[in-house]
């Protein structure tokens, strides 16, 4: 990398902030896993980072609030989250699909989250404990992950499906706080169609620990 790619990843890159990232590079040869179920995240002690794509009247409703709400944002319909940043642009098409135009990190409370994933169930464990479809509120996926330039990787990546008062809860009381990034995803998606991946900086992410073994093994982790 020449000095001024490199003073580009640095400029490009944040630390000490409300939404931190760094080299893709950096990230993915040193802290995360091949294979495996994991949860790849933005944390501190107290908070975590998931994302959502949405139309414009949603982003900006709940940028200008702080939550979701709206005329456009329906709390009757299942509302999915990721952690994962890149998988997140994956589905998204780095924010070129119709109504995923603006992407948005939401900061929530660290023990909210963990809370969603105690309640989450995929199909195979909803069966195994003898739930129905509508008595749960939080549905589970893991999915292939994918690198940036949306080929699939070994590793999967978690997405949760809310509903319910888990839903109202996540949407009007659990957040800290909600940030517009679609600037940051356009211009990074320069680098990541042009598999520029030296100059590629994404959200800082690293594996998120469940320290309740009863999640653990709810949600199938690592396996």
């Amino acid at each position: 990398m020449s000095s001024s790619d490199l003073a580009a990843c640095t400029s490009a890159a944040t630390t000490g902030s409300d939404w931190e990232t760094e080299p893709y590079n950096d990230q993915e040869r040193v802290h995360w896993p091949v294979a495996g179920k994991h949860i790849l995240a933005q944390f501190d002690d107290n908070s975590i980072v998931v994302y959502q794509a949405f139309c414009p009247a949603i982003a900006d409703w709940a940028v200008k609030h702080q939550r979701f709400g709206g005329e456009a944002f329906s709390f009757a319909r299942m509302s999915w989250i990721k952690t994962n940043f890149l998988w997140m642009m994956y589905r998204c098409g780095w924010a070129s699909k119709p109504k995923q135009e603006r992407v948005l990190a939401v900061r929530i409370r660290r023990d909210a989250f963990d809370e969603i994933l105690s309640r989450a169930y995929t199909p195979g464990a909803q069966a195994n404990a003898g739930l129905t479809k509508d008595g749960i509120e939080v549905r589970l996926q893991w999915d292939p992950d994918h690198a940036p330039d949306g080929e699939k990787v070994q590793r999967r990546a978690i997405q949760l499906g809310l509903k319910g008062e888990t839903l109202r809860k996540y949407g009007t009381e659990w957040i800290v706080n909600i940030r517009d990034v679609t600037d940051f995803v356009h211009e990074q998606a320069k680098n990541a169609n042009k598999k520029r991946l030296n100059l590629l900086v994404v959200a800082r992410e690293r594996v998120y620990p469940i320290s309740n073994p009863k999640t653990a093994s709810l949600i199938g982790l690592g396996s």
